[in-house]
């Protein structure tokens, strides 16, 4: 097994739709690789997979390891870009030591983490059982980790290869928490004198909402909130507005279709224009693609929003939080909490629905940040709701395979790695609910810009990667 193997897999992994929740393909192609190297193979109602190897001659007394990954991906493209994630491989490039998808997500996150295990299992290598998890909708909500009964696996000793950054081990992350707000609103006629136009805040880097969280990245949900409360004196009528996406996605695009006499409209042009200087004082020093504009308006709706339902909404985007809201007091530059307005959409008549997500290694700091949200938008007369809550996962004082993967970094680089939690959400919390004595770590290579197009995999991470995860699993007692 080495590092074109796990490539290749991967290669073939980009070619099989598996957006959170359509995981069907990639399913079926789990269960015919299986079949085809006369694996033991069961899925359970969720779609989760588990592909068992027997141990090798001579290897039968070592501990069993179950490597586990997810299936799903954040599917995520550039406005205009044509691409059918239902249907459509993912395109990408090798550049300069990446390999990359400019236009779309890559999947690495976690097709590499599959990737390592189909070619695991591919291989010959001398070791004990190893048992291939593969869950469900992670992105989404970890439902596949939720619905996984006791039982389906048999190992006390887990490898999660759901982490992004090479050198570093993981030991604990954060549980989250959904929010979502919704306004209903009635439809008004648009005023004769009016003509439409379209105000947008897009191209912003966006990223992950918990790894990325505290880069300071604009949100363009809120940058286009704030500007249309920054014109709420003037006279206009919002006929749609949307932004963002996924929940675990900060939101890179929004854009909302206003009407008003054009008098009124060059006077928000005027604004628009001071607004975006701001903004560029704001966050050029990061966001260096980020645009801010007008544009001549059209919408499907003929109608507009009533004012007060608008004027609600402006006002709870404007005060929304978003970012980090408190750092760990234990653990050195560590978020402990924080919130993610993820997105703005009108995908029913009459209702207008905002998502947002919340994360804290802290439950009662998960809760209170969701509490927060709730307040804010129960007081603009929306009505909130909570769900999809998940554990976070807290480092144990004592972990074997911990210290034999700092052992086997060292052995092999000759440096320490890091051994560190983090912000983003990992299936391991629930884990621990389920499994009680699970001795678990996670580590991958490096990736960047996942949930975002434009999201690459470093390849020279990837080959210490698998070094890595080879000498862990080979020698293993």
């Amino acid at each position: 097994m080495n590092s074109e193997k796990v490539l290749s897999f991967f290669k073939e992994i980009t070619k099989i739709p598996r957006e959170s929740g359509h995981e069907e393909h990639i399913i079926a192609y789990l269960q015919k690789f299986a079949a085809s190297h006369a694996l033991e193979c069961k899925t359970d109602d969720a779609g989760n997979v588990l592909i068992v190897k027997e141990a090798a001659p001579g290897y039968e007394s070592v501990p069993v390891i179950v490597l586990q990954s997810h299936s799903d991906m954040v599917c995520e493209k550039n406005e205009g870009v044509q691409h059918d994630f239902r249907k459509d491989p993912i395109r990408y490039v090798i550049e300069n030591g990446w390999m990359i998808a400019p236009d779309t997500t890559l999947g690495a996150d976690c097709g590499i983490g599959m990737a390592a295990q189909l070619a695991l299992l591919d291989s010959d290598m001398p070791c004990g059982k190893i048992e291939c998890l593969f869950t469900t909708a992670e992105e989404t909500g970890l439902d596949g980790a939720m619905a996984l009964q006791p039982g389906f696996f048999s190992g006390k000793v887990l490898l999660n290869l759901d982490s992004e950054d090479e050198g570093e081990i993981f030991v604990g992350c954060a549980g989250g928490l959904d929010t979502t707000a919704e306004f209903h609103y009635k439809d008004e006629p648009v005023q004769e004198d009016f003509v439409m136009e379209t105000v947008y805040v897009k191209d912003a880097m966006g990223g992950h909402s918990g790894d990325d969280i505290n880069k300071g990245r604009a949100n363009a949900v809120q940058l286009l909130g704030r500007f249309l409360y920054s014109i709420i004196d003037l006279d206009w009528q919002l006929i749609s507005i949307d932004g963002g996406n996924k929940r675990n996605a900060i939101a890179r695009e929004a854009k909302a279709v206003i009407a008003a006499e054009p008098d009124t409209l060059d006077i928000i042009n005027e604004r628009l224009e001071e607004y975006k200087e701001g903004v560029i004082e704001e966050y050029g020093a990061i966001e260096k693609d980020i645009k801010v504009g007008y544009a001549e308006g059209h919408s499907e709706r003929e109608t507009a929003i009533d004012e007060m339902t608008a004027w609600n909404l402006v006002t709870a985007l404007c005060a929304s939080p978003h970012g980090v809201l408190a750092m760990s007091q234990d653990i050195e530059n560590f978020v402990e909490t924080s919130t993610n307005l993820a997105s703005v959409k009108m995908t029913e008549p009459g209702v207008i629905r905002i998502g947002s997500s919340q994360r804290s290694c802290v439950t009662a700091a998960r809760r209170a940040a969701a509490a927060k949200m709730e307040a804010c938008f129960v007081l603009a007369g929306a009505i909130v709701r909570h769900e999809g809550e998940y554990p976070g996962w807290a480092p144990a004082a004592e972990s074997p395979v911990r210290d034999a993967c700092v052992a086997s970094y060292r052995k092999l680089f000759g440096i320490e790695p890091k051994v560190k939690a983090i912000h983003a959400g990992l299936e391991c919390g629930l884990f621990t609910e389920k499994f009680p004595g699970l001795d678990m770590i996670s580590f991958g290579p490096t990736l960047r810009g996942v949930h975002a197009p434009g999201e690459r995999l470093d390849l020279a991470s990837l080959d210490k990667f698998v070094a890595l995860l080879v000498d862990l699993i080979v020698n293993y007692r």
